[in-house]
């Protein structure tokens, strides 16, 4: 896995939500808002993002719409919902 990629970022996540619960819940709350609509009616049926959605986000975000997003800013976004959004 190179470490520029999506599968590194998530297993930077996990390791992270793995000692702090409250980022847990706050990644997990992040990544079902997220989810492709009816996700369920097509494989891998797995509650992930939609692929144009997601690189239409990096692209307003980074300009580049095959940018991974740094591990800060994924953890900032994810608190930021929260206290934004009162979760």
């Amino acid at each position: 896995m190179t470490p520029g990629s999506w599968g590194a970022l998530t297993l930077r996540l996990a390791a992270r939500a793995a000692v702090n619960p409250r980022l847990a819940l706050d990644l997990l709350r992040t990544g079902w808002a997220f989810r492709r609509r009816a996700w369920w009616r097509s494989a891998p049926f797995l509650p992930l993002p939609d692929r144009a959605y997601l690189r239409w986000r990096m692209y307003t975000a980074y300009a580049d719409e095959n940018a991974v997003p740094p591990l800060d800013d994924v953890i900032r976004f994810a608190r930021w919902r929260r206290q934004t959004m009162g979760l």
